[in-house]
């Protein structure tokens, strides 16, 4: 690859590396690599890239302090392919989302320049109830699957970061120069998120502490009653003699082209007690979460969406319904951790859902955006639909229609 370069640059010297990571698909001859890296050059194309990144990688963080969305440090690690996967988590702290998310990077220490994993959270952060992880980390694979791992919903700790003395908000939600109050702001940060990932990824695991916990069912019914005229990132693709005329009300004019677009959720519940685990309670569990759901744009089989499972496997064994023909949300149930990670006399052990979980989230059929879209341009124009989701006037609306019913402080 680097001698293509060489040849087509003249006698001068080759470009760095960091040229070859940003413009991939410009060198002559380079093959992309296919959907989980299967032919021989897409492999050896897939192995020459990594072994190119640099020696030291910081954050990827495409969240700024500012509330801004950045692709500089993650564009170069993306390709022109327009077979990949974007998997996102939301879920509050200490629930397992970075633990989840890297049985799905499948890091491999052996493996040459490949990022490191998710950080997860340590004894030293429980103690301290501090949240591990902030705005959005981007990692991808080597089968070319894009993983968003997001800060902590309804977290004491992000809430208490991001408030001034004043109980104000340090981060501007909103593009209005109104102040917000700490909580309000707090509040709106994950329904902001949440419409994020359900616009830019194929599939979102929202994941719960327990099963009695359903704080995350009514983010997600909130998420899916405010996301109203955000497009997919294949919708916002312009061409070339469009570009200048870009922005967030140029962007929100071509929403109508394309069809309401909405990830496949996959609903988690973690650290469930061996009781929680009998096929009774999982059963009603299951029953619950399609009530809850049943006239949500999230779970309708009409709109393109594959969010239904009617797969006995995405539960518990044994718990699953008798009328395997009703359309069910996709479930998922991992028990608590032992320290010695056995399993009770009848149910399975901890790594061993987790790892049913993994193989079931990446041989799910991956929804297709309204058009083919590069990885490059998913991330381009994903900075976009974030303009759009902050500039949003529904959410601008529910916001002050929040702090008018006084739930929250002024």
């Amino acid at each position: 690859m680097a001698g293509s370069a060489t040849s087509t640059g003249g006698s001068g010297p080759s470009n760095p590396p960091k040229i070859l990571l940003a413009k991939p698909g410009l060198v002559p001859g380079t093959p992309v690599p296919g959907k989980f890296g299967r032919g021989g050059t897409g492999d050896e194309y897939t192995t020459s890239l990594r072994s190119r990144l640099p020696s030291s990688i910081g954050s990827l963080n495409l969240l700024s302090d500012s509330w801004d969305f950045h692709i500089d440090r993650f564009l170069p690690f993306l390709t022109e392919n327009t077979e990949f996967t974007v998997v996102g988590v939301i879920g509050p702290t200490g629930v397992g989302k970075s633990t989840i998310m890297n049985e799905l990077y499948g890091f491999d220490a052996t493996s040459p320049g490949m990022l490191p994993p998710f950080a997860i959270e340590t004894e030293e952060g429980k103690a301290m109830a501090r949240h591990c992880s902030m705005g959005i980390e981007p990692r991808v694979s080597a089968e070319r699957i894009i993983l968003l791992d997001t800060q902590p919903v309804f977290s004491p700790s992000v809430l208490a970061e991001m408030m001034r003395p004043d109980s104000s908000s340090t981060i501007p939600v909103l593009p209005s120069a109104e102040s917000l109050s700490a909580e309000l702001a707090h509040e709106l940060i994950g329904i902001q998120l949440g419409v994020l990932l359900t616009s830019i990824c194929h599939f979102l695991l929202v994941i719960s502490d327990g099963v009695h916990d359903h704080k995350m069912w009514r983010l997600m019914s909130t998420v899916d009653l405010l996301k109203h005229g955000i497009p997919d990132p294949s919708s916002l693709t312009l061409a070339p003699s469009q570009s200048s005329n870009t922005g967030p009300e140029k962007d929100r004019e071509k929403v109508h082209e394309g069809r309401e677009y909405m990830a496949t959720p996959v609903f988690v519940h973690t650290k469930l007690r061996d009781r929680d685990l009998s096929p009774h309670n999982i059963a009603r569990l299951r029953k619950a979460l399609a009530q809850y759901f049943s006239t949500s744009s999230l779970t309708k089989a009409d709109n393109g969406n594959t969010s239904i499972s009617r797969d006995p496997d995405s539960v518990a064994p044994g718990s699953q319904s008798h009328d395997l023909d009703s359309l069910m949300p996709s479930l998922f149930v991992i028990p608590t951790k032992n320290k010695d990670d056995s399993p009770g006399d009848q149910y399975e052990s901890y790594t061993s859902m987790l790892w049913k979980l993994r193989d079931k989230v990446l041989s799910m059929n991956c929804p297709p955006f309204g058009r083919t879209v590069t990885e490059r341009d998913w991330l381009k124009n994903s900075a976009k639909i974030w303009e759009l989701v902050k500039s949003s006037p529904i959410i601008a609306e529910y916001s002050r229609t929040l702090q008018s019913c006084g739930m929250f402080r002024r």
